[in-house]
């Protein structure tokens, strides 16, 4: 029962995080419309400093899973031949793998610039 409580907090903490974003962000829209700013400002396929594009976004996010993934893989094997305790390895190879995914990802973003 607690699990399933847990479930439901998370969840309504995302929702209520997403929500307050959103609309916030819908409000401050609307502002800018109606004291006249340009409509050009709403633009997020424009590529320039600080924007990322959808596609880089969803390169990164893919790129950061399969390092988790590795990471819970050799976790497993490292578990399996006795080398650490099993919640050391997962731990820290997740962080390991997933961090070395975005350090990857960021050295491909920068050859690409």
């Amino acid at each position: 029962m607690e699990v399933l409580i847990a479930f439901i907090a998370l969840f309504a903490t995302v929702f209520g995080i997403m929500y307050v974003y959103y609309t916030t962000r819908n409000k401050e829209r609307l502002i800018l419309i109606e004291k006249g700013a340009d409509a050009s400002l709403f633009n997020t396929g424009k590529v320039g400093r600080g924007s990322v594009s959808g596609g880089k976004i969803v390169l990164k996010t893919g790129m950061f899973f399969m390092g988790i993934a590795i990471g819970v893989i050799v976790g497993a094997i490292l578990s399996y031949l006795n080398v650490l305790e099993a919640g050391p390895n997962y731990v820290s190879m997740i962080f390991f793998f997933g961090g070395l995914s975005l350090v990857i990802y960021y050295l491909i973003d920068r050859k690409n610039k």
